[in-house]
């Protein structure tokens, strides 16, 4: 490119129609120009060659991605060995682009194809980048219905207010028959869990075949909702191939889910996009291969933008790796994801933030400080399936930590009362 090609894909953002674009903030390592590597990044998501040889035009006007911020600072060398590239002159930069969503229409695939495809993760000279955030005007977002429920439609269905919501991932995750393995949903739902949900891995297996298993739960939820006088979800993950998606939906809701888990990558977001469309029940996500490309700092995508894709598509709650080190994600980076959940976007309802990993009640005070409100689940496995008492104290637990928070309580003071909660606290720290 000469200076006068680069200019083309520079704006300033008070020049361009807001509604006409999406924004995309970048870091990347570049060797060479930053404005030039700025300006390949703009060109090869969007136009690439931007006029036909021989012909007086120009598509970047209309079609290109534009810079609109840049800051850029000098480095020894990249973050990391590139092979390929020489390590000269080598720059970090943050970048935010302005790109025309007209280029791809509301259509999801599309959208990933242009913003994290190959025009991104093989720019010239750009060895290392991090889609770091996407932000949508109105005009994008009026033509997405995003979740059904909600927060405030997940609270109505379980009547459960001014607390988190309590989730468990039944375990052992694999290899259970339908029969015990709803004997120990309904304990713990007995004992005080909101939802007792699948694990993300467990299908509509030969040995716990979904229909089977999805009747089974559902009675186990009514029983103890009748008994608890508290309403109960089974979650039923319906993860699968494309084309079996609704027809597992229908069967699950039909033998006594309340709600359906997808594991959203895997599936696509497209996918989940016409679920939402045909679900009666609410739709919860999951994060199976998010960390493939949002593990490491400096290159990948940044784990709120498949978060905030998620709730785009129609997730009502949104499971993702929580706090502590067991998840290996920044605290900063797990609060992004929750407040891409939260924060507001459009006429989209806001999605429950569920951060999970190796949580408990010994966990959830600490949880609950960093979260900074109730609008959250709570989503432990070992923590109510691997307490020593058994299920239902597991779930007790939790129940009897959150009381303790609410009233202002130390949990270990509370626990001296409550030997389901001492149990756990021993059992799991804190």
């Amino acid at each position: 490119m000469n200076t006068d090609d680069i200019a083309g894909f520079f704006a300033r953002r008070q020049d361009l129609d807001p509604e006409a674009y999406l924004e995309l903030d970048f870091a990347f390592e570049c060797a060479g120009d930053p404005r030039e590597a700025a300006a390949h990044l703009a060109s090869e998501q969007s136009t690439a060659q931007w006029r036909r040889v021989g012909f007086d035009e120009d598509f970047r006007p209309r079609f290109a991605a534009k810079v609109v911020e840049l800051d850029a600072t000098p480095r020894e060398n990249f973050s990391v060995p590139v092979d390929g590239v020489s390590a000269t002159d080598v720059h970090h930069v943050r970048v935010t682009l302005a790109h025309p969503h007209g280029n791809f229409g509301p259509r999801l695939p599309n959208l990933l194809s242009a913003v994290c495809g190959e025009g991104v993760f093989f720019v010239p000279k750009i060895p290392l980048i991090r889609l770091l955030d996407i932000r949508f005007p109105a005009s994008f977002l009026e033509a997405f219905a995003g979740p059904r429920f909600g927060i405030a439609g997940l609270r109505d269905l379980l009547r459960a207010y001014d607390r988190p919501i309590f989730f468990g991932v039944i375990k052992p995750n694999i290899g259970l028959p339908a029969e015990p393995f709803a004997e120990i949903g309904y304990q713990a739902m007995a004992g005080g869990l909101d939802i007792a949900k699948d694990d993300e891995m467990l299908a509509d297996a030969p040995w716990c075949p979904l229909g089977e298993r999805a009747a089974l739960l559902g009675e186990a939820a009514r029983k103890a909702s009748e008994e608890t006088g508290e309403p109960k979800i089974y979650l039923a993950n319906i993860t699968d191939e494309v084309d079996r998606l609704i027809p597992l939906h229908d069967l699950a809701v039909a033998r006594g889910a309340g709600a359906v888990l997808v594991n959203a990558m895997p599936v696509g977001l497209s996918a989940v996009r016409m679920l939402r469309a045909h679900a009666s029940v609410p739709l919860i996500a999951h994060f199976p291969f998010v960390a493939s490309f949002a593990r490491l700092p400096w290159y990948g995508i940044h784990s709120r933008v498949p978060t905030r894709l998620q709730r785009l598509a129609g997730f009502d709650a949104v499971i993702m790796p929580g706090f502590g080190p067991r998840m290996m994600t920044p605290e900063a980076e797990v609060q992004d994801c929750i407040r891409a959940c939260l924060e507001p976007m459009g006429d989209i309802l806001p999605s429950l933030p569920v951060p999970g990993g190796s949580d408990s009640a010994a966990t959830l005070e600490r949880v609950f400080a960093k979260v900074g409100g109730v609008d959250f689940g709570f989503v432990p496995g070992r923590g109510v399936f691997g307490h020593p008492m058994g299920p239902t104290a597991g779930a007790k637990s939790l129940r009897q930590a959150w009381d303790a928070i609410a009233a202002g309580v130390p949990v270990a003071e509370r626990a001296a009362k409550h030997p389901e909660l001492a149990a756990a606290l021993a059992a799991f720290g804190g």
